[in-house]
């Protein structure tokens, strides 16, 4: 009994090591590790299997970012497999336990990678009427023409850089348009889904 629940043990804690290697980019972890800690007793070929079988059962689980009904369906699906895809009840368990308990830290840790670096943290815009004496020249007969002032707040973390546009009523425009392109792709995407 204390062997089976030292293997459940070994196997929460590999799962635990994968995660640190493929989510949350630890690079102290490393298969040599896990295998000299939690499987010091296997073949290095026994290890391997395993290693591998766990780390792609959690990837798929990750990337489909399964609920506990479709993890449920899915951990069935490969118990019931033959051959060497299949997994035991016992690895099931570990991993539905594993992902019971990291899902959320998982789920966040997909999201930081996949956002783009910088980020767009902010924007304010402004419309300014530039005149002749603003430039250093006689006062104008007739007004000049609006411009748009626009200022981009760009920053990871803490960190922020401003870049700031000057637009005409033409570029103020085309942006506006392609804006209006980019909400009608999305919303035919969304119809389609």
């Amino acid at each position: 009994m204390a062997e089976a629940e030292a293997g459940k043990s070994s196997l929460v804690s590999l799962l635990n090591g994968i995660a640190q290697q493929i989510f949350y980019q630890n690079g102290d972890v490393t298969e040599d590790l896990l295998k000299s800690q939690l499987y010091p007793q296997s073949t290095q070929q026994q290890f391997n299997v395993l290693y591998e079988k766990m780390k792609a059962l959690l990837k798929s689980v990750a990337t489909a970012d399964m609920d506990h009904a479709q993890l449920e369906a899915f951990l069935t699906a490969q118990t019931l497999k033959q051959g060497a895809g299949a997994i035991t009840p016992e690895q099931a368990a570990a991993l539905a336990r594993f992902w019971k308990s990291q899902r959320r830290r998982v789920r966040d840790s997909l999201l930081a990678e996949s956002r783009w670096e910088p980020a767009l943290k902010g924007v304010s815009w402004r419309v300014d009427l530039q005149t002749a004496v603003a430039r250093g020249g006689p006062p104008p007969s007739t007004p000049a023409a609006p411009v748009a002032l626009l200022e981009l707040e760009l920053g990871s973390g803490q960190e922020s850089d401003f870049v700031c546009v000057e637009m005409d009523d033409h570029n103020v425009q085309y942006v506006l348009n392609k804006m209006a392109d980019i909400q009608a792709a999305i919303e035919a995407i969304v119809q389609r889904t």
